[in-house]
Order: structure tokens, then sequence, then C-alpha cells
């Protein structure tokens, strides 16, 4: 269970430890929000789950005591030692320890090929929010997690779901929607976390496309590139980037109704996967 407000400042002042601002270190003081994580990831004895961030080891708890084997990265050496020595011997060998920044351990040193049984897993995890679309993107890369629980600040999840049209609706969404369903979340108040955050939290909820796209490298950075200069219409923009100016593709536009006046933000999913680069 997650430790109470008062008793997680107890925790922090045994370990000398004052919450990073800059590391998203704001730990979560309710049980039903975990609970919740759990339940929508469909967590299940045998599981191979990430967690990003595993701080004092509340969410790592509830994963292992669900039965589930747990791939963890922590930045902060002082709460990876108070994990290694409060969690992981009582862990059966079912928790793995990383220490160091989640954009370069994406995957918190998990190898899909390395597993024994089924390759498939999930990311169950409070994630550090100033890493929260970095992240997102090196995940993108692959291999993909079956489901992804990720507690997100508000406006990041706004970005990722976003629809065609609006000033949210970025790369990332793109490369996100190509790959995930957004399925229904929870809105988290500021009061589940100690210390409070002066931002809006909510609780996302993605799952695997039965065929979900990657894109690769080349045409991820032509689809930034897009999206950087927003104001740009998407028939300049190629010119320079794609064979032949990108025409074939602008021809996919037009019979799609959209014409190479158009923005970046005006072209829906299912059209950028048509990219080729």
């Amino acid at each position: 269970m997650p430790l109470s407000p008062s008793a997680t400042r107890d925790l922090l002042l045994r370990l000398g430890h004052q919450p990073k601002r800059f590391l998203g270190q704001n730990f979560l003081v309710d049980g039903n929000i975990v609970r919740k994580s759990l339940e929508l990831a469909e967590v299940r004895p045998g599981d191979a789950v990430v967690e990003i961030g595993p701080g004092l080891g509340t969410l790592t708890s509830a994963l292992l005591d669900a039965g589930a084997e747990v791939w963890a990265v922590e930045k902060d050496r002082n709460l990876h030692l108070h994990l290694e020595e409060s969690l992981a011997p009582g862990a059966g060998g079912r928790l793995h320890l990383s220490e160091g920044d989640a954009v370069e351990q994406p995957l918190a040193g998990f190898d899909p090929l390395q597993r024994q049984g089924s390759p498939d897993f999930k990311v169950v995890a409070n994630l550090p929010y100033a890493i929260s679309t970095p992240w997102m993107d090196a995940v993108l890369a692959g291999p993909l997690p079956g489901r992804m629980v990720l507690m997100l600040q508000q406006e990041a999840a706004r970005r990722y779901a976003a629809k065609p049209g609006g000033k949210d609706f970025g790369a990332i969404s793109v490369f996100l929607q190509a790959a995930y369903d957004v399925a229904p979340g929870h809105k988290v108040d500021a009061r589940c976390f100690y210390p409070q955050p002066e931002i809006e939290s909510y609780l996302m909820h993605l799952v695997r496309k039965p065929a979900p796209h990657v894109f690769p490298p080349a045409t991820k950075a032509v689809i930034r590139a897009c999206f950087q200069q927003r104001r740009k219409q998407i028939g300049g923009l190629l010119r320079d980037r794609l064979p032949g100016g990108g025409g074939a593709w602008l021809a996919r536009l037009g019979a799609a109704g959209l014409s190479p006046q158009v923005r970046a933000e005006a072209i829906p999913v299912e059209l950028w996967l048509t990219l080729e680069v």
C-alpha cells in the first residue's frame, strides 16, 4: 500500500532525501490510483512490466505483489539504493533495478528477446514529467509494449491524444497514434502526491494496435520538421525533403480532399502513415 503523506515525509527524512523538482519527484500517496494503474494495465502473475522512476517503490511493490516481473530504472542514486535495500531482497529475483537515465534506457534494461516465454510486456509508470515526450519518442522506436499506463502531466496527455486540426496535434501525436489506441484514462488530483505538483495530472491508458506502425528514423525526421514549421504549407515544406518534391504523396492528400496549401496539423494520422522518405 502507498505511504500516507506523513509517512512519506518521515521516510524521506530518514533517508535524508529532499524531493527534487527537476527529477519530477512527486510520490504517489493514494492507493486507489495505484490499484487503478494495475487494473488498466491488466497486470497478471508472470507479466513483464517496465517501470520508469520507481522512487520510493510504491508502484513497484504493488506490481510485485500482483506477481509481475519488474524492470525499473531510477536516476536518483539515493532512491536507487533505498530500493535495492528495501525491495530487491524480498522480490525473489523478480525485480531488476537499473540506475540511470530513462531516456537512455527507455525500457529499463528489459530485452524482450532475452526473456523466456512471451516477449510481450507492459509499461506502468508514474513518469517524470520533464522527460515524458523524449522518453515516449524513444519507446515508439520499438519494441513496443502491449499496454502502457502512464501518469502524465495533463498537457502532455492532451498532446498525445490530440486530433488533427488543433494546436495540440503534433509529431508525437502522429507517432503515438500510429501504434496505439488511446483508451479511457483517469484524471488525478494533486492531493494524490507528496509533495503536491503544481500542474494537473492524468493517468493515460494506451493499447497497442493489432497492426502498429513504427516510423523509420528518416520519416520521423521529416514529420518533425513539418510540425516545427507549423505555419508553413505542406507543399513548400516537402519540396526539398522528398524525392520529386513529394508529388506522389501530395497527390494522395489531394485524393483525400487536402491541398498542398494545408499545414501539417491538418493532416490525419492515416495519411502520415503513407509518407515514404
